[in-house]
Formats: C-alpha cells, structure tokens, sequence
C-alpha cells in the first residue's frame, strides 16, 4: 500500500516519475503514448508496487493507458538500467482525471461569473466607473 509518508517511497516515486517522462519522449515509439504526462507515481513502503498516475492531452486515455501498460516490461528495464535499486517497482499505470476535473470546474465557474454578470445587467467596469455627472 502506497505510504506518503514514507520519505525513500516519495523520493524513488519522483525518481521514477522523472525517468518515466524521459524515457517516454526518447526512447518509446508508440503513437499512443503522444502527449502522456505523468503526474504522480506512488511507490509501496516494500518498493515493489508503484501506481503511475498520468494524464494525456486529448480524449483517448485508454489507449494511451493500454500502451503504458503493454511497455511496462520495456519500462522496468529501462528504469533498471537509469536507477540503483535492487529491484524495480512494478508499474500499474491509472489515469489521473484531476486535470481534467480541474479544466472543468474553471469552466464551469468562469460561466457562472459570465451569466451573472448578464443577469446583473452590465459589466463590472459599468458599475465601478465613476459617475461623469460629479465632478
């Protein structure tokens, strides 16, 4: 079970988040994979589970994470190669939906803020410029 309090799993998971975005924009090939980020990775105390959670830029975060997932042999060995540690984690790639739960709660809010402001009758420059007629 993932630890955040355990300092050497936050340390290995960033090491691990880092390597992954490198390796991923060098040395993989995979059509799927463009535009994946990954945001966390959370390494178990015991360091032999890590879940990578990432994003990806368009709708196809599925494929994307079938690709992660059929690479992650590929990913280990890569990873192996790039880190000192006994053993690396094995990897279990999840979609982070936060990006996209943030985007659309902006969203959502700034259209809230336009519909009042339309429902107020004008805009806060309207309101908040001084009257010409005092002077």
């Amino acid at each position: 079970m993932p630890n955040p309090h355990n300092p050497r799993a936050r340390r290995v998971g960033e090491q691990i988040r880092q390597e992954l975005a490198e390796i991923l924009m060098r040395e993989m090939k995979d059509p799927r994979v463009i535009g994946v980020s990954f945001t966390a990775v959370d390494v178990t105390t015991d360091l032999e589970h890590a879940k990578v959670w990432f994003t990806v830029i368009g709708d196809d975060h599925e494929g994307a994470r079938q690709a992660l997932a059929r690479a992650a042999g590929f990913l280990r060995t890569e990873l192996a190669q790039r880190m000192r540690m006994r053993t690396v984690p094995r990897l279990d790639f999840h979609h982070d939906a936060s990006v996209e739960r943030g985007a659309r709660l902006s969203h959502l809010i700034d259209q809230a803020v336009e519909e009042d402001r339309l429902r107020s009758g004008g805009t806060d420059n309207e309101k908040n410029r001084p009257d010409e007629t005092q002077g």
